[in-house]
């Protein structure tokens, strides 16, 4: 069974512990886009781990990790990431540790020019995380960037790093902003292309040989579904296609290699940066924050916070083909009184049932409530659908009912073991 999961939100939805708990059954995990902006935070054994690029199923023994040709790779990052994790005593080596050949690195530059860009934007900045995301994957477009294959030469390397360097500090000059140093650019990518080469291959074979020989391939997204440079809030998005399409061409496996499609979403909704968010509300997010709850893995900003949207996810699931919703952080709304669902939005005199396409229609849009009675009790020791108190299952049935997708699993706790399968 090869399974795709992906984020049905704006991201930050609890996709690494969805991932973690699938990864027992799967030989290969992969990761097909985005970068270091993404964030997944994994509890398993009582130790927190926190991955921004290497893919969940490295805590897992025995398991082989993809970074698909759709992500792009900052080497000393990734660098960095590595000895944390083997500081963590995870094992890492180029047999469980795979890197695409065809991935565009993100360099020290585009860094910069991230951080330029957006500062020109002013008020309408998007609210990118600055690591240089977005203008690595402009490289990719205008075909200038610079492939994880041009680390596999020194001389080679030194060569294209140098002239892009040139190139973007002139970029840099018009902005306003002082260059780069170059030999302080250099040294940065050089030395982590010395550490990351074993790791290097053409990852498209070996992931095509694995679907036809039987092997369980896990695809794990990053960001989420409404953060798609096609699909989502735009301009308000990431620079990747995060929804289940994304996966084939970052991946290089066909749509005819994916069994299941499983979507993830909280039992209320957040959202990182700028950008409309119909269901936001003060009041859930002081109570969520109040708790210690909802703060990036990555930036650690306190995330935008507002009660589930059926909206985006009867859209997200619409373009994505879920088959299931996997819901998380369930237990955050133990104490609340009520709990409200967005079925629908009001535009003007209209009633929407899926988001307009226009960003100035998203920021008009009223959403329209049901609410329902909260449970009031402690969910965090149940372990089957049965010890679930009442109120929670009919508020779950009717999550599922408003999105068009049944929930087929439910995260009440941030440990691997805290999640419930629901019987269909």
């Amino acid at each position: 069974m090869n399974t795709l999961v992906i984020g049905s939100q704006w991201g930050d939805e609890g996709k690494g512990k969805v991932i973690d708990f699938l990864t027992e059954s799967a030989d290969f995990v992969v990761r097909s886009q985005g970068g270091s902006n993404a964030g997944h935070t994994v509890i398993a054994h009582g130790k927190k781990y926190v991955l921004h690029l290497v893919p969940s199923g490295i805590l897992w023994s025995g398991k082989v990790n993809v970074i698909g040709n759709g992500v792009v790779i900052n080497p000393a990052s990734l660098v960095e990431e590595i000895a944390y994790l083997r500081g963590l005593g995870v094992q890492i080596s180029p047999e469980n540790l795979l890197l695409s050949d065809r991935a565009h690195v993100v360099l020290p530059i585009h860094k910069l020019l991230d951080a330029a860009q957006e500062e020109a934007l002013g008020a309408n900045k998007i609210g990118t995380t600055k690591q240089g995301i977005g203008p690595t994957y402009a490289d990719k477009v205008r075909r200038i960037g610079i492939r994880m294959a041009d680390l596999s030469d020194p001389a080679h390397l030194r060569e294209v790093l140098s002239a892009r360097i040139v190139t973007a500090n002139e970029e840099l000059n018009r902005l306003g902003h002082p260059a780069a140093d170059m030999q302080e650019c250099l040294a940065d990518v050089m030395q982590a292309a010395d550490i990351l080469r074993p790791h290097i291959t053409d990852t498209i074979p070996v992931l095509n040989k694995a679907i036809r020989s039987g092997k369980n391939v896990l695809f794990e997204g990053a960001q989420g579904a409404m953060l798609d440079i096609d699909f989502g809030t735009y301009p308000f998005v990431t620079s990747s296609n995060t929804s289940a399409g994304g996966c084939c061409t970052g991946s290089g496996v066909p749509p005819t290699g994916i069994d299941k499609i499983i979507g993830v979403c909280k039992a209320y909704t957040t959202r990182v940066g700028s950008g409309p968010f119909v269901t936001e509300d003060a009041d859930i997010a002081d109570y969520l924050h109040g708790l210690g709850r909802e703060f990036g893995a990555t930036t650690g900003r306190p995330r935008r916070c507002g009660w589930a949207d059926g909206v985006v996810l009867r859209f997200s699931a619409m373009f994505n083909g879920f088959d299931e919703m996997a819901m998380t952080n369930l237990d955050g709304l133990d104490a609340c009184e009520e709990i409200k669902i967005c079925t629908a939005y009001k535009l003007g005199d209209r009633t929407l049932d899926v988001p307009p396409a226009l960003i100035s229609d998203w920021e008009q849009c009223k959403p329209v409530y049901e609410t329902l009675p909260g449970w009031k009790q402690d969910t965090t020791k149940c372990t089957s659908w049965d010890q679930l108190p009442a109120n929670c299952r009919a508020y779950l049935k009717r999550f599922g009912e408003i999105i068009g997708c049944p929930v087929g699993s439910v995260g009440v706790g941030p440990d691997r073991e805290q999640t419930i399968t629901i019987p269909r």
